[in-house]
C-alpha cells in the first residue's frame, strides 16, 4: 500500500539534492555546498580536529543544520533514510581534514557503520588520521546488557554539541573521541509517536497509518514501538517515559541532567511545552535537577506526529562544553 500525502516537492527523486541547494542558499554565511556535502563556510584554523557525520536524509534540521562553528565541519547527506556510501564519506573526511585528524561520528545503524568503516580505511590509506566513535542512546532498541546494540536517537545531540565544543577549542583527536564516548555513555533517549509517515519517494508508509494509539519506542526510521494506548494524558506519558530513562541511566537523588524534548515533525509547541512540564515534574519527584534544557525540532522523521525525551547525566566537565558558543543553521547557542 502507498500513501500519497501532499508534499511541496518537484521530482521526489531530486528532493535531497534540491533541499541541500535551497538550505545552503538560505544560510550562505554559515555553510556552503561542496561535492554534494554541507561544509562550513569558514573552515577551522589549521591543526584543529575535523568533525564529520554522514546520515540518511529526512531528519532535518539534523544533520545539515549542525554544521558550523562549535559543531560539525562536514555533513555527508545520504538518500532519504539511507546512509551515504563510502566514497561520499571519504570525500567528507578529506574536506574536514585540517591537519589535526578527523573524528567520524556514526549513529549505530548497520549500514552507517559498514560504510563508515570502509571510508575510514580508505582515508587512512591516504595518510589521514581518522578515529570513529559509534553513537547509541535509544533505550527501547536493545536491553542494557546489550547497550552497544542500541540505535542512535535524540540523545546524540548532547554528544554533537559537546564534542563540537571540544574540537573548536583545540582538543586533540584522542581527547575529542574521549569526550564523545563520555557524553554518549551518559545519555539516554526514548521516543513516542502516533501513526506514521510515508516515504516521499516510494509513498510507502513506515508503519500502520490507521493506528491511533501512542507507540513508545518508535525508531527514527519508523521502527515499531510498544502501544501505550489512546487515552493517556500528557503528564502520564511524560512520567512513564522519564521514569524509564531514569532507571536505565541509574540516576539518583541529587543528580543533575540536561533534558531535551525533540519534535519528530508535527507536534505543536503547545503540546511540547505541556510534555516538557510533565517531564520536569517527574524528574523533580525523584530528586533530579534539570540544569540545561532544549526543546524543539532537532531531528525529525519527516512530519511524524511524535517526540523524544533525552537526558544526559552531567558531570563536572560536560556543562562547560555544553555552554560553549555554537552557530549552525539549525542550532545556535551563544553560551550562558
Amino acid at each position: 500500500m502507498s500513501i500519497r500525502y501532499r508534499r511541496f516537492l518537484n521530482d521526489p527523486s531530486r528532493a535531497v539534492a534540491e533541499m541541500l541547494e535551497g538550505y545552503v542558499a538560505a544560510h550562505a554565511d554559515l555553510i556552503s555546498l561542496q561535492d554534494g556535502m554541507v561544509v562550513r563556510a569558514v573552515p577551522k584554523p589549521a591543526g584543529r580536529v575535523g568533525l564529520v557525520i554522514g546520515n540518511g536524509s529526512g531528519h532535518e534540521p539534523a544533520m545539515i543544520g549542525w554544521v558550523g562553528e562549535g559543531l560539525f565541519d562536514v555533513n555527508v547527506a545520504g538518500p532519504i533514510f539511507s546512509s551515504p556510501g563510502p566514497s561520499a564519506i571519504l570525500t567528507g573526511i578529506k574536506a574536514a581534514d585540517r591537519g589535526g585528524g578527523v573524528l567520524l561520528l556514526v549513529s549505530s545503524h548497520a549500514g552507517d557503520i559498514m560504510n563508515a568503516d570502509l571510508a575510514m580505511a580508505d582515508a587512512e590509506d591516504e595518510g589521514i588520521r581518522v578515529e570513529m566513535v559509534v553513537l547509541y542512546d535509544d533505550i527501547a532498541s536493545a536491553p542494557k546488557d546489550q547497550i552497544t546494540e542500541r540505535r542512535g536517537g535524540a540523545g546524540l545531540f548532547f554528544v554533537w554539541k559537546m564534542v563540537g565544543a571540544a574540537a573548536e577549542r583545540g582538543d586533540s583527536l584522542e581527547e575529542c573521541a574521549a569526550v564523545a564516548r563520555r557524553a554518549r555513555d551518559r545519555s539516554r533517549s526514548l521516543s513516542a509517536a502516533i501513526g506514521t509517515v510515508a516515504h516521499p519517494v516510494s509513498g510507502q508508509p513506515l508503519g500502520d497509518p490507521d493506528d491511533p494509539a501512542l507507540s513508545v519506542g518508535m525508531g527514527v526510521h519508523g521502527e515499531p514501538g510498544t502501544r501505550l494506548g489512546e487515552d493517556v494524558e500528557a503528564d502520564q506519558i511524560a512520567e512513564h517515559m522519564i521514569c524509564r530513562l531514569i532507571d536505565d541511566a541509574e540516576l539518583s537523588d541529587g543528580d543533575q541532567v540536561a533534558l531535551l524534548l525533540n519534535n519528530a515533525g508535527s507536534v505543536t509547541l503547545m503540546e511540547l511545552s505541556v510534555l516538557y512540564r510533565g517531564a520536569v515534574s517527574a524528574l523533580e519527584k525523584r530528586g533530579i535537577e534539570v540544569v540545561r534544557s532544549w526543546i524543539g525540532p532537532y531531528a525529525t522523521t519527516l512530519d511524524m506526529a511524535g517526540f523524544a525525551f533525552a537526558i544526559c547525566h552531567l558531570d563536572e566537565e560536560l556543562p562547560a562544553l555544553y555552554d560553549r558558543p555554537a552557530r549552525g543553521a539549525g542550532f545556535t547557542m551563544i553560551g550562558r
